[in-house]
């Protein structure tokens, strides 16, 4: 049976009571730039960084969700600004993944329409756990000869094979996740929540049954919620007792449903 601890207050205080290297996964979206209302609380980003380097296990990933706001035309870049802030830390920037919104709100303005915001996959150290979700490829099962018209470069074996080679079933999937934005069709209370699925994919590629997931802004516990479905142990953290309220609630409901 997974734990979960959820956690009403400032996370950057709380986080300063988790052991090192004691969490195997982080996911969660910060209140970025003035794109979100989070209720006038403040966001101390360094600060939350460095501890968030300092409870991940080696090999720990932190997805970290995140977009930017445009001011007079130009994008703010603190999304960018963030990765490599997380790489003088000591992160890997291990991947740097898309989530795009199939379902995004067309706007008039000069620009083609923002439809997707950055996942920066960072990892301390190789991460320990990747469970690729995969695809189907489309020329499953049929024939091809690897064989090139000529020799690239003079060691490679893979150049100069003839023989006959049968392309996989399934290939790992690309780093562009498409989703619905939403709470798919919970009505929440919260500006901005994650796709369920968006969590469970991070949840199954990057931790397994009984690790311990993190989310430090916790926001309607959409993490929460697939960690417990998942079997994966759970701590959230929420600054807004309004979002912690609501956070609760879903998540509770969820342990109840399973038994």
């Amino acid at each position: 049976m997974s734990e979960i601890k959820l956690i009403l207050g400032d996370c950057l205080e709380i986080m300063k009571t988790i052991p090192d290297n004691s969490v195997d996964l982080v996911i969660t979206s910060p209140p970025y730039d003035k794109l979100r209302d989070y209720k006038g609380y403040t966001f101390n980003f360094e600060g939350i960084a460095k501890e968030l380097f300092r409870i991940i296990k080696q090999g720990g990933v932190v997805v970290w969700v995140v977009g930017d706001q445009t001011v007079n035309g130009s994008e703010s870049g603190t999304s960018f600004r963030q990765a490599l802030y997380f790489k003088g830390l000591g992160f890997n920037l291990h991947d740097t993944m898309i989530y795009r919104k199939i379902n995004y709100i067309p706007l008039t303005h000069n620009r083609y329409e923002q439809e997707f915001e950055y996942m920066f996959v960072l990892s301390k150290g190789k991460p320990k756990t990747f469970n690729p979700i995969k695809i189907p490829t489309k020329l499953a099962g049929k024939t091809y000869n690897p064989k090139r018209p000529r020799t690239y470069d003079g060691h490679s074996i893979r150049h100069n094979r003839s023989e006959i080679l049968t392309y996989k079933n399934n290939k790992i999937k690309g780093n562009i996740f498409d989703y619905v934005a939403g709470a798919g069709g919970e009505r929440l209370n919260h500006p901005a929540t994650f796709p369920t699925q968006l969590a469970n994919d991070h949840i199954l590629s990057w931790s397994n049954e009984g690790d311990l997931v993190l989310d430090p802004m916790m926001g309607s516990g959409t993490v929460g919620k697939m960690a417990k479905l998942n079997h994966r142990n759970f701590i959230g953290i929420e600054i807004s007792p309004e979002y912690f309220e609501i956070a609760e609630r879903r998540i509770n409901q969820t342990m109840e449903n399973l038994f």
